[in-house]
Formats: structure tokens, sequence, C-alpha cells
């Protein structure tokens, strides 16, 4: 019996058809499942993953499986899960996935509880609502309160994949809310210096370009937010000629994108200025009603922060005066004073909602830093306190290694007479 909710069996085939292309630009994640074939070190342990429905996170699931793991899937998003894909793991791979693209917020909500029904052990979350629901909803799941007896029963550890969802986590753990611990994935440097930088920085350009067919070159495009991700997007922008403008509160980063050769202002100016905009904070109300009277007929907006919440989109909408689909995925608002703003993918993940995430090449560092935590938690998870943990520096330069292994490239050794320089305080000035 196939279980999941997914849009059509149907889709399988071409789901399986796709997850093949992007299995073959993930070298890392490969060498973990090969190895993991024979020695099975997830044997038995139930994984609950919130997680982006596509055929990069297939190939993730696909070897936690094959490490012994059971694994049930749903979406972190609802406009991010990838149909075929979802049918997939379902119908050919025995993966119960939980995933409509499209789906309302009660289904979305709904797709959560049936992951923590299935009583996993780990949790895998981007974004957090995973974590949150199990908190809210269902604490006696979580070790050490679940029913039963023996060390198989309840969460006892989790990973995390994003920003936003570290950001949540941290919060939970300083006011004493989080009850098992959670490794930060998203802070492995082979996730956040790649993942969301030249990760996002191309999927999130190429959403917005598949939405609008729209030139960059020669516009003004606003980047709100000059975190890793910000660094990608206004880079990708750049480079395909755009004039960007940079709006950060932090003035260390605000510093940074300006010595990167970046216009850097507050969201007044450049909302005046603007013809793109792309959010990357992590913030709420990032573009604003007094922004939206300001910007120029035709400017258009996407998010590519990980909730559509930084965008005011309640705001924006109580403004127009009639709004109607302009192209698929760009809703048009028009104004009353006659200029027409545009909003991309309901302000959700542009990268995601309008595009197909990011390139599976990047998705395998990330998402190997995802399989070898798991399996030290696997190991240690039960022995530790509650609270967020860094990914081990071993793992994160393990995958380096390993990436860099695929690439055909080498590091360079130092010789012992530079490890022992290096190690010395009485060398100096000769």
């Amino acid at each position: 019996m196939v279980k999941g909710d997914f849009r059509s069996p149907d889709l399988a085939a071409e789901g399986e058809r796709r997850i093949a292309w992007a299995w073959a630009d993930m070298p890392v994640l490969a060498s973990i499942r090969a190895r993991w074939a024979s020695e099975k070190p997830l044997e038995g342990l139930r994984i609950g993953a919130c997680l982006h429905v596509t055929t990069e996170t297939a190939g993730l699931v696909l070897t936690l499986k094959e490490g012994g793991a059971g694994v049930v899937l749903c979406a972190s998003n609802p406009l991010s899960t990838q149909d075929d894909v979802a049918a997939a793991l379902s119908v050919l791979y025995g993966v119960p996935t939980y995933a409509v693209r499209g789906e309302d917020k009660d289904t979305y909500y709904r797709h959560i509880e049936n992951v923590l029904a299935e009583g996993p052990q780990i949790t895998m979350d981007d974004g957090a609502d995973l974590v949150s629901a199990l908190h809210r909803n269902h604490p006696d799941l979580i070790a050490g309160n679940a029913s039963g007896s023996g060390s198989g029963a309840g969460v006892f550890a989790g990973t995390e994949e994003t920003t936003t969802g570290v950001i949540r986590l941290r919060a939970m753990a300083a006011q004493g809310a989080l009850r098992y611990p959670i490794v930060a994935v998203n802070d492995a440097r082979t996730k956040h210096w790649f993942d969301n930088r030249y990760g996002t920085g191309q999927s999130a350009i190429d959403g917005l370009l598949r939405a609008t067919n729209r030139l960059l070159a020669g516009s003004v495009f606003v980047v709100a937010g000059y975190g890793w991700v910000g660094r990608g997007v206004a880079a990708r922008a750049n480079g395909m000629g755009a004039r960007v403008i940079v709006v950060e509160a932090d003035p260390l980063r605000a510093l940074e994108a300006a010595m990167d050769g970046y216009h850097v202002t507050d969201m007044d100016e450049a909302a005046a200025a603007g013809g793109f905009f792309v959010t990357a904070t992590g913030d709420v109300n990032v573009i604003d009603k007094p922004h939206f009277q300001k910007m120029r007929d035709g400017a258009i907006m996407a998010n590519a922060g990980h909730f559509n919440v930084e965008i005011n989109i309640p705001a924006l909408t109580a403004m127009a005066t009639e709004t109607r689909e302009a192209r698929q995925g760009v809703r048009e608002y028009s104004l009353s004073d006659g200029r027409r703003l545009y909003l991309v993918a309901e302000g959700r993940l542009v990268n995601l909602a309008a595009a197909e995430g990011h390139p599976a090449a990047v998705m395998d560092m990330s998402f190997a830093n995802q399989a070898l935590v798991v399996e030290q938690l696997a190991r240690e998870g039960r022995s530790l306190e509650p609270g967020v943990y860094p990914v081990p520096e071993a793992i994160d330069r393990r995958v380096a290694e390993l990436k860099l292994a695929s690439l055909g490239m080498k590091v360079q050794n130092l010789t012992p007479e530079q490890r022992k320089y290096l190690e010395s305080w009485e060398a100096g000035t000769e």
C-alpha cells in the first residue's frame, strides 16, 4: 500500500527520471550512500523530515534510507514541492511523502502532523515548522516524555537546514523552550558559504527571470539584506548588468556591500529608485506600505527569504484597487494613481516557487552535512543536552575534501617545517 498525500501516481516515472539527473551531480552524497549500503549506521532509526520536496532532497532521503532509516517526508513550503518527485518517492521508493504543490495552509500543517504521527526519533527541518509543531502540539513525542519504554521512544535529536530555522531555534533555546538537541547544519561553512551564496544567488535570479522574462541589464536592482543570500543575489544581478542597491540594517554588512561596489541606503530611498526588489533578511515587513507608495510604475518584487512575510502583502492588497494574474506566478496590483506593482510567487521563496531551487552540485554539500550529522547523532545524540549545536569541524572539513576530490582538485599539504613554524611563537623578524 502506497502511503502519503501527493498530486498523482502518474507523475512518478517523470520524478524518477529527474531524480536520476540530479543524482548524477551529487558525488559527495553518493560516496556516503555507497558506504552506508554495507554499514547501515541508521538501521531501525525513524526520521521525520520537513524539507523542500525537490530532486536534490530525494537524493538525501534515499541516502538515509540506504543507511537503514525509515523516512517520512513533508514539504517545508507550500509552493516549493515538485509534484513528480513527491509521487516518485511515495510510489517507487517507498518513502511516505506528504506534499502537494500549492497546498493551502491547513493542508500544509496537516502534512506536518502526518509526519509526527509516524513517531520520528530524529527530525530534519527547514525553517523549524516541524520542530515548532512538535513542541506546541505533541510534547509527549519528545524523548523523556514519550509514551512507551526503551531508548527507541521519542524524538531525541534533530537537524536544521536554513538560517530562518536556526534563528527560531536559538530563540526557543534562549527562552528554555527547546526540549532536545538540534544541530544547525546551516551554520556549516560548506553549507552557507556555498548553498546560501552561490545556490540561492543563482536560483533566485533564475526564478525571477523565469517568472517575468524581463531584462536585468541596465536595471536598478534592490537587494534587501546582505547576508550570504543577499551577497549571492547582488553578485549575480551585478554580473548580468544591473545597477545594484543594497539595503542593510547591520553597519558592518552595509560597509562590506559598499566596499563590494554597491550603493547602500535605506528602503525609503531605494523604493523610489528600484525596478526589481529581492528581499533576503529573514525579517518582517522589510518592504512596507510607505515603500509601495514611492515605487515606480512596473516595479517587480520577489522574496528569497524563507517565509512570505518580508513583503507586506496584506498592506499591498489593501492599497490595490484591483489585482490580477499578469503572468503565471506574477500578480499585478493596480493602485489608485494608475501605478502597477508586481509580486512574484506570492512573496514565497522565489528560487523554489518560480524555479527549481538550487543546483544539485551545491545541494550535494548541504545534504552531505545533513547525512553525516545524522550519522553522528544516531551514535551520540541521546547523550546531548537540549540546545542548538554547531556542525563538528571534522564533518565540515570532510565534506570540503570530498567535494574538492570530486572536482579533480586537491589542497596543498604543509611540509613539517611549515607546520612547525605555524606552531612556534619564538620565530619572528630576522
